[in-house]
């Protein structure tokens, strides 16, 4: 029997379960994930940004915990010795009409208390970037980057440390509660605790309605591919840079984000994805596609936005649209500058009426919690959200 049980060994539930232990050391606490090793989709498959929250609309738990949950994030790594670099990024206007939505994001910035942000001109542009062209940016000093699987290897430490387990290979089946205390049924044996916080990323929705949950919002999955830049041409980018994002999405579009071991990352699109983990553009899972495509909400989506699909993929499948792309910010680039990259998959929440939920949403029941959507920039927020939630749950937690 486990005072709390966290499902999920990702950088969410593996900073919930740090935080319940620094709080509450004497509770018999476990991390149980369906993978071999903690952090093995979202939280690993990442562009690595550290994000400084420009562009969450004030007041959102996004934009309270992006910002907090940096400087959180940065003084963790100092302690642990982990890696990172403060890169910088340019938000960039290429044309006159994304000007106004620029400084829409920069009075965003500002309000959410983002540090050292500065409008440039087009000459100031070239001065921080010089193979960079806009007609007017954003420079935000404060976003960096860094490895995030090292962050979630160093939670799980923290937690081991603590005295709590991490129990990997067991996928959750289902919950079921009686006389207070969740009986967790997992393909390695059922689990019971007191109470139950399930991060599951992808399967969020799945789980959520295992436990008797609502049924919306449904996760849609969206695979989002790299290019790299070609090692001989990486010069060509030192910092982040990244487009205007069209505020009817949740994707901040096409972008350049330098790695810690020098490379640079190209892209990603946002494309939909055929499997929950389809990593690849064979991968196909046909319960999940069957899920999205019947799900009403996927329907109502894809009827207003098609163009905008049919636009992204294209580009997934046509590497001089995608360089064409690329090029707005970067116009030397070549064909032959884009090498193959990674790629990876958001759990996009996406509600029966066919809305892109972009702020975080977690459900409460009693006896668990679910965190429902943390998607970006929910890793550079990891250690903010586990002290929000813990802070909303500590009351109901086991004495």
């Amino acid at each position: 029997m486990f005072d709390v049980l966290i499902v999920g060994a990702g950088l969410v539930g593996l900073a919930t379960a740090r935080e319940i232990m620094s709080r509450r050391p004497r509770l018999k606490l476990a991390v149980v994930d369906k993978e071999s090793a903690v952090a093995t989709h979202q939280s690993s498959h990442n562009s690595g940004v550290i994000h400084s929250g420009l562009y969450y609309r004030p007041g959102t738990l996004k934009a309270r915990a992006c910002v907090a949950g940096a400087a959180k994030l940065i003084r963790y790594c100092d302690a642990q010795g982990i890696p990172y670099r403060l890169v910088g990024k340019l938000v960039v206007a290429t044309t006159p009409d994304e000007v106004p939505r620029l400084l829409e994001l920069y009075r965003r910035g500002q309000a959410n208390g983002v540090q050292g942000l500065q409008l440039l001109s087009a000459e100031e542009i070239r001065e921080h970037e010089p193979a960079v062209t806009g007609v007017r940016a954003i420079w935000s000093p404060r976003t960096g980057i860094v490895d995030f699987g090292r962050v979630a290897e160093a939670l799980a430490r923290d937690v081991l440390t603590a005295g709590g387990d991490i129990l990997l290979g067991r996928e959750v089946l289902r919950f079921r509660r009686r006389n207070d205390v969740v009986r967790v049924e997992t393909t390695g044996g059922d689990l019971e605790a007191r109470f139950v916080v399930v991060c599951a990323g992808l399967y969020s929705d799945r789980l959520a309605r295992a436990s008797g949950g609502a049924p919306d919002p449904a996760i849609v999955p969206f695979r989002g591919d790299y290019y790299v830049l070609r090692p001989e041409r990486r010069s060509l980018v030192r910092m982040n840079v990244y487009p205007v994002p069209d505020p009817r999405f949740p994707f901040l579009g096409v972008h350049f984000t330098p790695r810690l071991d020098g490379s640079v990352l190209l892209g990603p699109n946002a494309v939909l994805a055929f499997a929950r983990e389809g990593y690849r553009r064979s991968d196909v899972c046909w319960q999940d596609l069957w899920e999205t495509l019947s799900y009403p909400g996927f329907r109502r989506l894809a009827q207003r936005y098609w163009r905008v699909g049919i636009a992204e993929l294209w580009r997934d499948f046509n590497k001089r649209a995608f360089l064409r792309e690329l090029r707005r910010f970067v116009p030397e680039l070549e064909e032959d500058d884009l090498l193959p990259g990674p790629s990876g998959v958001r759990a996009q929440a996406l509600t029966r009426d066919g809305q892109l939920v972009d702020d975080f949403v977690i459900e409460r029941q009693e006896g668990i919690v679910h965190v429902r959507n943390a998607p970006s920039p929910a890793a550079t927020s990891c250690l903010e959200i586990a002290r929000l939630l813990v802070d909303d749950i500590e009351a109901a937690l086991p004495a």
